[in-house]
């Protein structure tokens, strides 16, 4: 049991800091670098990352998480070692959030963006941007911080679990 305990959770410590730094980075550097973009280049660039991430790797991590860190706490919690348990129980409630997030905003924002058609046959470029990237962007803030909070919870109560085992 200890030895799933101790993967669960390092596999939910990973997968959240793999998250935790892909929103960051587009907090920080993608959508920046995008806003500077004209509005084609704007729509036409976000459409197809939109695309792209939709991918194994991407799935893998996303969900990943949600799971290997909902194991660790029901492992922490049965198996009767609870030193990290408060903390692995934060990360994923930290977690849900980021997954509530991108469920209800981010994904819904992107099918938008993606309905609204080629970037070379919508009339109106700068509407289509406007309706959606200050929304994708704050609510990508959200779960920025929500990840990255998560990764430090679980990250602490690795430590914590460790610290138990000896």
């Amino acid at each position: 049991m200890r030895t799933l305990t101790t993967l669960s959770l390092l596999a939910g410590t990973v997968t959240a800091g793999l998250m935790a730094g892909l929103f960051a980075g587009f907090a920080y550097a993608v959508m920046p670098g995008l806003r500077r973009g004209d509005d084609r280049t704007f729509v036409a660039a976000m459409r197809q990352i939109n695309r792209a991430i939709l991918n194994g790797w991407f799935m893998s991590c996303f969900l990943g998480a949600l799971v290997a860190l909902a194991a660790a706490a029901v492992l922490q919690w049965t198996g009767g070692e609870r030193a990290g348990l408060p903390f692995t129980a934060a990360a994923l409630a930290l977690y849900l959030v980021v997954f509530a997030v991108t469920a209800a905003a981010n994904v819904p924002l992107n099918e938008r963006l993606d309905a609204a058609g080629e970037p070379d046959a919508v009339g109106d470029l700068a509407a289509v941007r406007e309706r959606f990237e200050s929304a994708w962007v704050a609510w990508n803030t959200v779960r920025a911080v929500a990840a990255t909070a998560s990764f430090g919870c679980a990250a602490w109560a690795l430590v914590l679990y460790g610290r138990g085992m000896s």
